[in-house]
């Protein structure tokens, strides 16, 4: 995995992790990328400060990179275990959720993509959704 600092034309700047550097400009090409804040799909890298390692005499007391990456690990897992349990309903994903929250379809497990104001809809409307910690690659994409 390899997180990447990412800026969106409006000037938002968050972190997305990635298999590797090909898989970020994979998904980028797709048009895969969207920022959090404003669902901009201009998203670039952006400029980020070089990680150098520094020398030690002796080890840190606590190695945080090492718990940090664990838990990362833990946490793709996860999602990718309830991904392989959950449908894939691509740009309906807010209209299923909804119809799913007032009954008008049998609720199951679905993920799929939802613009921020739909997210935001959903929520304000007390539809249980949460958006997914690490990105996911619609279906269709794979080759």
């Amino acid at each position: 995995m390899i997180v990447f600092d990412l800026c969106c034309g409006g000037g938002h700047k968050f972190e997305a992790w990635f298999a590797s550097s090909a898989a970020y400009e994979a998904q980028r090409t797709q048009g895969l990328l969207n920022c959090p804040c404003c669902g901009s799909a201009e998203v670039e890298k952006a400029v980020m400060a070089p990680n150098i390692a520094v020398r030690r005499e002796t080890p840190p007391a606590t190695p945080a990179s090492s718990g940090g990456e664990a838990l990362l690990r833990a946490l793709a897992e996860a999602q990718a275990r309830l991904l392989e349990q959950s449908e894939w309903v691509g740009q309906s994903f807010a209209a299923r959720a909804r119809a799913m929250y007032l009954g008008e379809e049998t609720p199951v497990l679905i993920h799929g993509q939802a613009s921020p104001a739909e997210a935001r809809e959903l929520v304000e409307e007390g539809v249980p959704v949460a958006p997914l910690p690490f990105p996911v690659v619609p279906p269709e994409a794979l080759n």
